[in-house]
């Protein structure tokens, strides 16, 4: 909590800055600029006057002058002069109280005289807060690819006159010493406020008081904006943002007229230039290709810290509420999403005023947890003119958490042979030290003491040896990887817990077990909706009044505690309208439950066969598929990594009261950033009927995998009867097989749904049955994507829509012509199958007993 005193002070800072928000705004004679090591200073490239050093250190250095001038120097000044200190230095500058500023170092680690600058290990303290730790200049600027590097840090207000620098050599290494280049302290307003913390609902941050590092600035879809054209004299570098765009959805940039003017309004101009707001990028004309991907911007952080997010948009070509309207997520979680997804026309109340957006979200420190990912797609449930979204502009800051800023050195990992340019490791590779912006600043992770106010966490950093890269964070337990094989019963307590991550279990929330009784009376069981391979799944009521529906281990099921671990682990990081939401979990006294939202029309396969409710039309069934494989396109491309369901079927497709399909259970998922081989080694596992015939014979599980069981899914849609069937005659067994055999004999209509007869027009059903057929390819990369599966599967829907093609929709601003276009694009490879293959019929065929898993 914050003292009263404290309090004050903030008070006083904000009404300075709401009041008179320019006058804080720095002068030429308010910043001080050195050129660290130069006897007379000078005059940078943009004209600024730089001054010696001199006067502000008296601590025992040495002033030396690089040997060589790298000609990507944009000035000599300040770069080609150094300070370096071989024991601990100081600097002592003025400064105002209760004024924020831009502290800015610049480090050019070329070759000095005497001194070998890879032996330079050192940390950089500011009044008791740790900027840099075991900092190395030379490995950062070749983890960038950069001769220089700076780092910009943001300075709360102080209650101190005196601003002191103390640089300090590692003690770890011989011959360490410290140095700098540059020094430039800039006085700026108060450029931050309160923001909604990104996974907890109604919490936020205040920012007024953080210390801050800046990571990346972006001109989203603009060109790069040097200091000196930046607003009000804040002198920030914005760089394009295409290096940070993931994948090949890159969207489409948009550009303001020349005559349009930036109305600020109520905003400060210093919040951003109008070049910012002048360019953009958004999804595209096309509202089904915008359905269907999320534009994502990917960057590499330091873990265990928090971050601020700050989003800025300007609308120059839509002048009214509901045009277009998006959802923002962040690491794959909602940020800005219906009922309040993000309108910039409804936040400015016109066309042409900018605005911004803060997010703050916390960064684990686990291996795979240091990215930071941006996302935006259409909100098609606040039903909007246009299916798009729009970003002008896109800055992130490192919070300082227990007086650090500290991160690790970056690691300099050699390219990898053959490396295309569109390989996400050559894209997305050191974000966080590219364009000169950042740099990696080494050291421990840290401790975010401010969330102790709202509850949260309290992180610590770990002590680490320095030039160690390893930084596993000590405020949480280190577990060992869940077991393989693994029952529900456990000896002792249960300790499946342990192996779930802090970060999983704080997405989620946890519930007793009495809370569980409490919503199932006691796991009664005329509350159970359905029996899986974990156990039954109960309807219960929580909380007086959600629905939802509760999954319990069942102790003599061959799945266990890694199942468990395992879709506590996936779907609390994931959130999209076709995946099943996890709500929380319960582990206690040997029970082990799941619970999640409630889907009140059950499982696919509850209305296709063996059922008293109504038959689905064939649009029905076509916008189910629709929706599983939209949520199936979401695990593979679209999430952190490539995540394979591995368990694709009927009954794990849900449907809620509205027919939204739903993909579900996760226990079985394998996901992973090493797929360079383009797939994950790992034993069989999965539904029989629904496996992948090469996945079992290999043993080598890809996304294609996930291809081949939806491809018996689509065919048990079309035919309604089960996917293994040993009541039938052998060669009828498998569904796949007997689909794909009538295919090939020209009889599939004798075998399709007697419901459906006649109620399909040949070109869809055709369009349909081939799209189902490539998936069920025996070869994993003749199958297509899921990409081209939905593509596929909206166009046979336009076919039912409209039978002579054309699109009915009237939210895409594109053409129809070029969506026809898209949308008629092959599935897959043209290459036929072999059709002397025998493997899936050897695999299924003789099975007799389909338990699944």
């Amino acid at each position: 909590m914050f003292t009263n005193t404290l309090f004050v002070s903030y008070l006083v800072c904000l009404i300075v800055v709401f009041f008179n928000p320019i006058d804080v705004v720095l002068s030429g004679d308010e910043s001080i600029l050195l050129s660290c090591g130069s006897k007379d200073g000078g005059t940078d490239s943009d004209g600024r006057k730089w001054e010696s050093d001199a006067k502000y250190t008296s601590s025992e250095s040495k002033m030396t002058k690089a040997t060589n001038q790298d000609s990507s120097l944009p000035s000599t000044i300040p770069y080609m002069t150094a300070r370096v200190f071989t024991k601990e230095g100081t600097y002592n500058l003025s400064v105002k109280k209760n004024q924020r500023y831009w502290l800015r170092f610049y480090f050019y680690p070329a070759t000095y005289p005497d001194l070998n600058i890879t032996n330079s290990y050192f940390s950089l303290d500011v009044n008791g807060i740790t900027l840099l730790n075991n900092f190395s200049a030379s490995i950062t600027a070749q983890a960038a690819g950069q001769a220089f590097i700076f780092e910009e840090y943001s300075l709360a207000p102080m209650d101190s006159d005196n601003l002191e620098l103390t640089f300090k050599p590692s003690d770890k290494y011989p011959g360490s010493f410290a140095f700098i280049n540059g020094i430039e302290l800039v006085p700026i307003p108060d450029l931050f406020d309160k923001a909604p913390l990104v996974g907890f609902s109604d919490q936020t941050m205040e920012m007024q008081s953080s210390n801050m590092q800046t990571m990346f600035r972006l001109n989203v879809a603009g060109q790069y904006i040097p200091p000196k054209a930046d607003s009000d004299g804040l002198m920030r570098t914005w760089y394009n943002d295409q290096t940070y765009i993931w994948g090949a959805g890159i969207g489409a940039n948009i550009e303001a007229d020349d005559n349009t003017t930036i109305n600020y309004k109520d905003l400060p101009s210093y919040v951003a230039p109008p070049d910012v707001y002048m360019t953009a990028r958004s999804m595209g004309p096309d509202a089904h290709v915008n359905l269907d991907y999320n534009l994502t911007w990917i960057f590499d952080i330091d873990g265990n810290f928090t971050y601020l997010v700050r989003l800025h948009f300007c609308e120059f070509v839509m002048d009214s509420v509901n045009q277009r309207v998006f959802n923002i997520y962040i690491n794959n979680q909602s940020a800005q999403v219906y009922p309040d997804a993000a309108d910039v026309i409804a936040w400015t109340k016109e066309k042409n005023v900018p605005t911004y957006r803060d997010y703050v979200i916390v960064i684990d420190d686990k291996l795979g947890d240091k990215e930071l990912r941006v996302a935006m797609s259409p909100s098609p449930e606040s039903k909007p003119q246009y299916y798009d979204s729009i970003l002008n502009g896109l800055e992130v800051f490192k919070i300082e958490g227990g007086k650090n800023l500290a991160g690790p050195n970056p690691k300099i990992e050699a390219a990898p042979p053959n490396a295309g340019s569109n390989s996400k490791s050559s894209q997305n590779k050191d974000h966080k030290t590219n364009m000169n912006v950042i740099g990696g600043a080494a050291g421990g992770a840290a401790a975010f003491g401010l969330l102790a106010a709202l509850c949260i966490v309290v992180y610590q950093r770990k002590k680490r040896v320095p030039g160690s890269e390893s930084h596993t964070s000590s405020w949480l337990p280190i577990y060992g990887h869940s077991h393989t094989g693994s029952k529900s019963t456990i000896s002792g307590k249960s300790n499946a817990s342990s192996h779930i991550s802090a970060m999983a279990q704080g997405l989620c929330r946890r519930f007793s077990l009495p809370e569980i009784k409490h919503a199932t009376k006691n796991f009664d069981d005329s509350y159970v909706i359905g029996v899986g391979g974990f156990g039954k799944v109960y309807k219960g009521v929580l909380d007086n009044k959600i629905k939802v529906a509760i999954k319990r281990s069942n102790p003599s099921s061959e799945q266990g505690v890694n199942e468990f671990c395992t879709e506590i682990e996936m779907l609390s990081k994931l959130r999209h309208k076709h995946l099943v939401s996890l709500i929380g979990f319960c582990e206690e006294d040997n029970e082990m439950c799941l619970v999640y939202d409630y889907m009140a029309l059950g499982t696919l396969r509850e209305h296709l066969y063996n059922t008293k409710k109504p038959t689905l039309s064939w649009k029905q069934r076509l916008e189910i598929c629709i929706g599983a494989a939209r949520g199936l396109h979401y695990l593979h491309t679209g999430a952190k990594y490539t995540i394979i369901h591995r368990d694709v079927k009927t009954t794990n497709i849900l449907l809620d009261e509205n027919w939204v399909a739903k993909v579900s259970d996760f226990g079985l998922s394998k996901t992973g950033p090493n797929m360079e081989n383009g797939h994950v080694s790992t034993v069989v596992k999965g539904s029989f009927g629904y496996l992948d015939p090469e996945y079992f014979r290999r043993q080598q599980l890809t996304e294609k995998s996930d291809i081949y069981s939806f491809g018996v899914v689509l065919f048990e849609v079309l035919c309604a009867r089960p996917a293994l069937n040993p009541s039938l005659p052998k060669e009828q067994v498998s569904l796949a097989d007997w689909a794909l055999h009538c295919k090939k004999k020209g009889v599939l209509e004798d075998i399709i749904d007697p419901d459906l007869k006649g109620k399909i027009s040949q070109e869809c059903l055709n369009k349909f049955v081939d799209t189902a057929e490539k998936c069920l390819s025996e070869v994993g990369y003749e199958r297509p994507s899921m990409g081209d599966v939905l593509w596929n599967l909206e166009f046979a829907l336009q076919l039912v829509e409209s039978p002579d093609g054309a699109s009915t929709s009237d939210r895409s601003y594109g053409s129809e012509e070029a969506l026809l276009n898209r949308n008629n694009r092959s599935v897959g490879s043209e290459r036929e199958t072999n059709e002397g293959s025998e493997g899936s019929s050897v695999i299924f065929s003789q099975i007799v007993n389909p338990t699944g898993r």
